[in-house]
């Protein structure tokens, strides 16, 4: 977390798989009650109402407004920093972003989604938490995964943001982003893990669980047999191909730039893909795009007086 007067800049990345903060990470995932559940582990209660953080992962939907879970999603994230902190009672700038291609679309929306109540009271994991919300402001998603380090590209560099729904690419040439030169595709390691699903049940008409699935993909192997894990495997080179096929098609070459890769879809190119890894650079950090959004968000109060 930043600090501008005495007002704490959180950095909240909405992903459809996971919601990431600078330190936490955890599924974007809520369930609503009306009455208090059985099982209280992650439970935020706010306006009369129970929600269970971080059950299940929240359908893909190019449009994050369509319903109040983001904003819900948004609280626990808050918590969850302030917490570290051991600060209960804030003034907070939330910091978050959209991808590359709808940023201009979305943004203001976006803005006035998070902006919708100045105060929120609420307890969450059983402790209570008054904020006051003072501003918020959108930033590209991808870009602010590098900003902290953006001194290394010198030259002509693609930059691949994978996330769970939607993969972002950008050229960023001697340190400075091309907006001319931004995609946006439906093609987030969802899309690999329901292949693997299909596949699995094709082959051995056997349902395999998501958590089986991830391990895979974020370790190249797990306990199990070998002819479900090499299914997987197998499903997991033919998906991180397409994705170096779809760079291609955005005229990527390797000998002309670098590939530098951010978002969870790294680990995947690390452990099923082909490519040279002297001109390729792998993010490992899961929270460096909400990183970048607090120090865009920073830089921007400084340079404006305190003004979003």
């Amino acid at each position: 977390m930043k600090n501008y007067n005495n007002r704490i800049i959180i950095g909240i990345d909405h992903g459809y798989g996971n919601i990431k903060t600078a330190n936490c990470c955890f599924k974007t995932g809520v369930t609503v009650y009306d009455k208090e559940p059985t099982f209280k582990e992650n439970l935020l209660i706010w306006n009369d109402k129970y929600y269970l953080i971080g059950e299940e992962h929240k359908e893909f939907a190019a449009d994050k407004m369509l319903d109040s879970d983001y904003y819900v999603l948004t609280l626990a994230a808050i918590a969850r920093e302030l917490n570290i902190c051991k600060t209960y009672c804030a003034d907070v700038f939330i910091a978050a972003g959209l991808p590359l291609t709808w940023v201009s679309e979305q943004k203001e929306e976006f803005k006035k989604y998070l902006l919708q109540f100045e105060t929120a009271d609420f307890t969450f994991k059983g402790k209570e938490y008054h904020i006051r919300i003072v501003g918020a402001d959108v930033y590209p998603q991808g870009f602010a995964a590098i900003i902290n380090n953006l001194d290394e590209f010198n030259g002509v560099n693609m930059l691949c943001d994978i996330g769970n729904g939607t993969m972002n690419v950008m050229y960023v040439n001697d340190k400075k982003p091309d907006s001319k030169r931004c995609f946006t595709e439906k093609f987030g390691t969802n899309q690999c893990l329901l292949a693997i699903r299909e596949n699995v049940m094709r082959v051995h008409h056997a349902a395999v669980d998501d958590s089986v699935i991830t391990r895979v993909l974020r370790f190249g192997t797990a306990d199990i047999d070998e002819s479900y894990l090499k299914i997987i495997t197998s499903t997991a080179t033919e998906y991180v191909s397409d994705i170096f096929r779809r760079l291609r098609e955005n005229e990527y070459d390797p000998k002309l730039m670098r590939l530098y890769v951010v978002g969870g879809g790294g680990c995947l190119i690390k452990n099923f893909g082909s490519y040279d890894k002297s001109r390729v650079v792998i993010n490992d950090d899961i929270c460096a795009t909400a990183k970048g959004y607090e120090r865009m968000l920073e830089m921007k109060l400084i340079r404006s007086g305190g003004s979003v």
